[in-house]
């Protein structure tokens, strides 16, 4: 494994070459702090990119790309970089938008004229900010190892019972982005890579990005992981269609995300308009906002802006966050299924400033007492196995494949908290969202829970504490 304060790599040295970054005591800084993440998660390998004010301040890997074969990962290392490829399915999208191919408020009936009559009031801009209705596609409703056609795909998500309205209710959708990639297809006559390849990464100079392909060589390709029982497994094999689709199928470095910061801090590419739209709140039908742009999350930490964006797929997942206020740039890629790639950007941005970090574990008065009841018994059923598909209504599908069986595995063994702190309450578009500290014992837990107006979950999301 790579040891504390990774060497310099090859593309950190270019760059320190050209004058873009020294190696000032805040670059050994991160190093530590990344190196001591990563132990804390027993993640292989990591890369990461942090920018400050157009700085690159530390470009690095850690640990192995590959642990077969004793590769260290590198700033170079390529890996897959699951739903943070939206952001550039999205500026396909944007692209074709300028070039006439297509708007924002167009029908998707006019992309798809066989869809169901449901569809006509969906646009490409509902698609684009996850509330066309379309429900989220799981490894219960989709073969993993077949593969799809295009029209394929779309037969498949018509037979998809619309889960709300267009544009009355936010829940992230990648069957959306499926559609995207199809329809930019059918709009240009070009698939969403090629164009993204064209316009945007040889533009910025991301020379390793592009599609996955497992058929072709791909220099410093990093090998995805997961665990089994405790034990390192490669990732699971994944049929070639469904690895080309434009939910999040593209293979990016550390590297290549100084050059999509530099693209997106000076508003190339797409144009200030498209920028603008790409980073604002999407409108409900109820005149409120929900914090999701085209591609990115849009929220703050401590009344100071960030941007951002995570991903997971087949062994990996990434994340990237911009922090406009501060003009702060980190992106972070793992090649383990179970990384949580966010809490390396939150352990870097409080590098920089303290008040980036996660808000501390704080009380505040709870005026709604019976909420924390509901979460208790919500919580038992998590470690019992036994959630209610029907009371998380609004959930993501794929939570009870993924999320709901790693929360049984982490809360059966606790036993009943012993105590719920209500720390945040806030809107979140028509629900709301409150936020709690649920002490397991010595364990602590960060809990959010979102319900909508109706009263059906909408978001259930449990993160353990580290040690303090």
């Amino acid at each position: 494994m790579r040891p504390h304060g990774a060497m310099i790599t090859a593309a950190a040295a270019a760059v320190l070459a050209a004058g873009c970054a020294s190696l000032e005591p805040g670059a050994y800084r991160i190093d530590r702090a990344v190196e001591a993440e990563r132990l804390r998660q027993g993640v292989p390998g990591v890369s990461v990119a942090v920018i400050s004010h157009g700085e690159v301040r530390r470009l690095a890997g850690y640990g192995e790309a590959n642990v077969e074969h004793r590769v260290p990962a590198t700033a170079s290392t390529v890996f897959e970089s699951g739903s943070v490829g939206k952001q550039f399915t999205a500026a396909a999208v944007l692209l074709a938008v300028a070039d006439g191919k297509l708007a924002l408020d167009d029908p998707v009936t006019r992309f798809f004229p066989d869809a169901p009559a449901a569809w006509r009031p969906i646009t490409v801009r509902h698609l684009l900010a996850h509330t066309s209705g379309i429900p989220d596609y799981d490894e219960e409703t989709i073969d993993v190892r077949r593969d799809y056609g295009d029209d394929e795909l779309a037969r498949f998500a018509y037979a998809l019972p619309l889960e709300f309205a267009a544009g009355t209710r936010w829940n992230y959708s990648n069957t959306g982005y499926v559609l995207l990639g199809i329809l930019v297809k059918r709009a240009t006559g070009r698939h969403y890579a090629d164009i993204l390849r064209e316009r945007v990464f040889v533009p910025l100079g991301m020379t390793s990005a592009r599609l996955i392909s497992e058929d072709d060589i791909v220099p410093n390709r990093a090998a995805g992981y997961r665990r089994v029982d405790g034990q390192l497994k490669n990732q699971e094999w994944v049929s070639p269609s469904l690895n080309t689709t434009a939910d999040g199928s593209l293979y990016l470095s550390a590297a290549d995300m100084v050059g999509w910061n530099a693209g997106i801090r000076s508003e190339a590419i797409l144009g200030r308009e498209a920028w603008d739209a790409t980073f604002t709140p999407v409108r409900l039908a109820s005149g409120r906002t929900f914090p999701y742009g085209f591609g990115w999350e849009i929220d703050e930490v401590a009344g100071r802006r960030r941007i951002r964006h995570d991903g997971a797929w087949q062994g990996f997942t990434a994340a990237i966050a911009r922090y406009p206020d501060d003009d702060l740039a980190i992106a972070v890629f793992c090649n383990a299924a179970s990384a949580d790639p966010n809490r390396f950007v939150d352990v870097i941005a409080a590098l920089f400033d303290v008040r980036l970090a996660p808000p501390p574990l704080v009380a505040i008065p709870d005026p709604e007492p019976e909420i924390a009841v509901r979460l208790r018994e919500l919580l038992r059923k998590t470690a019992a196995g036994s959630l209610s598909r029907e009371e998380l209504a609004y959930v993501r599908a794929p939570f009870f494949k993924g999320a709901a069986a790693r929360y049984q595995r982490e809360l059966a063994p606790l036993g009943d908290p012993t105590q719920i702190a209500l720390l945040e309450r806030r809107e979140l578009g028509d629900d709301v969202v409150r936020r709690y500290r649920v002490d397991f014992g010595a364990k602590v837990f960060r809990v959010t829970l979102g319900i909508a107006p109706d009263g059906k979950i909408s978001l259930l999301s449990i993160r353990e504490e580290p040690e303090r």
